[in-house]
């Protein structure tokens, strides 16, 4: 059990650990209980938090019994961010979070066996606790001149708005669930990112002054970042969540078509389920033929079946391919084409005018005489169908769903049309 060590470093899954020795020989001896913690701050993760779950699926998978945990206590607060005060949620919203939230990490852990996970709510042993309980119980074993020390908290003290006290609190919160877990299912391990470092060493001194002997370990992983230097899981039209309505399938499955040849060797090794000598065969592909965007595919495809199932990649799949003519687009359901279509430039028109017109409307021409050079040339599409005169309107039969026109420029560049009721 002590590989998923050298695993985890292979993968750059390792940034740093309390004890590495001790942490060795505790998974040598084993079983470990281990837990991760997630707070309802949204409705829904994003793909930021798919390195925790998959890590935790990893863990498991080599042996590690996991508890997963959904803060409905500590998403009424937050951690604290860098920059600003977060907006307090009311607790019958952050309840609903908590929910859908447990649902989005149930499907990646196995709830059987001997090592079967744990769903856990912090909300438990915090909704009857009083605040004299907190602060004497809790509170009194902290140093607020260690917990200053934070790069969070420090930097927030140097702003001009400060710190509340419900977010400096934060650490405790955190720390005391580590304590009852520790208490209530035997957990030792604590596995987080690296920028909770503060956090999850905050949780092992607790356990250490209440259990006296306690042998505990924290577990970080780093931090992801794109190579141009934006922020892991952001796209341009914003965070890339697990949550099918808040980011479409074929959204997803874009995201990480469309990553970096510099970031996907990365985001292959840290995400990817695949056997080492698989991923390095994919390496030298992409380095080779990094045009094929093979690697890409492997990662969007394993990622969204992971995520949205086989049955929602298979759709987008074939609607990514259908766009660019290489599939029926009359054969793609109204939802994934509406999905689709979203994520590329569109115009909306009530009535089907000239094709130069709507070449320039969607914004494939920068003009009607570079529009019609385009269909003279045969570079214009009207779904995945060359067009021939572009002094003529498309008729309301080729509306794909009653609805749509794919139209293209060439083989690369995609817009659509959708025609509304005015």
């Amino acid at each position: 059990m002590t590989d998923i060590v050298d695993e985890l470093k292979w993968r750059g899954l390792f940034a740093q650990s309390t004890d590495e020795d001790a942490l060795r020989k505790a998974l040598a001896d084993g079983p470990v209980t281990f837990y991760c913690g997630y707070d309802p701050t949204a409705a829904s993760l994003h793909v930021g938090h798919l390195v925790q779950v998959l890590t935790m699926r990893r863990l498991q998978q080599a042996g590690l019994r996991p508890l997963a945990l959904v803060g409905g206590a500590t998403g009424q607060i937050g951690d604290p961010r860098p920059t600003a005060e977060r907006t307090l949620n009311d607790p019958e919203t952050v309840a609903q979070w908590v929910t859908r939230l447990r649902s989005q990490i149930e499907p990646f852990l196995s709830f059987e066996g001997e090592n079967a996970a744990v769903m856990v709510n912090n909300l438990d042993w915090t909704a009857g606790l009083s605040a004299i309980e907190f602060l004497r119980d809790i509170g009194k074993h902290f140093r607020v001149n260690k917990m200053l020390t934070k790069e969070s908290i420090a930097r927030r003290l140097e702003s001009d708005e400060g710190i509340s006290y419900t977010e400096f609190s934060y650490q405790l919160l955190q720390s005391m669930d580590f304590l009852e877990l520790y208490r209530r299912y035997g957990c030792t391990l604590q596995q987080g990112g690296s920028d909770q470092w503060g956090n999850l060493t905050a949780g092992l001194d607790l356990i250490h002054r209440l259990e006296p002997g306690a042998e505990v370990h924290a577990l970080a992983t780093p931090l992801m970042t794109k190579a141009d230097g934006t922020k892991f899981g952001k796209s341009e039209s914003g965070a890339v969540w697990l949550d099918a309505e808040m980011t479409t399938p074929y959204a997803f499955y874009q995201f990480w078509l469309n990553a970096d040849d510099r970031d996907i060797s990365r985001y292959m090794r840290i995400l990817s389920f695949r056997t080492p000598a698989e991923l390095e065969e994919l390496e030298k592909v992409t380095e080779e033929r990094p045009q094929a965007r093979t690697a890409q595919r492997a990662l969007a495809e394993e990622l969204t079946t992971l995520v949205h199932g086989a049955d929602q990649c298979a759709a987008v799949v074939a609607a990514s391919k259908a766009l660019f003519g290489q599939g029926e687009l009359s054969e793609l359901d109204e939802a994934t084409l509406g999905a689709a279509l979203s994520e590329v430039p569109h115009a909306r028109v009530t009535e089907l005018g000239p094709l130069v017109d709507l070449l320039v409307e969607a914004g494939l021409a920068p003009s009607k005489s570079g529009a019609r050079r385009t269909v003279k040339e045969g570079g214009a599409y009207v779904n995945n169908v060359k067009a021939v005169d572009g002094e003529a309107a498309p008729g309301r039969e080729e509306l794909l769903h009653g609805r749509w026109l794919v139209l293209r420029r060439g083989k690369k560049n995609l817009a659509a049309i959708e025609v509304t009721a005015g």
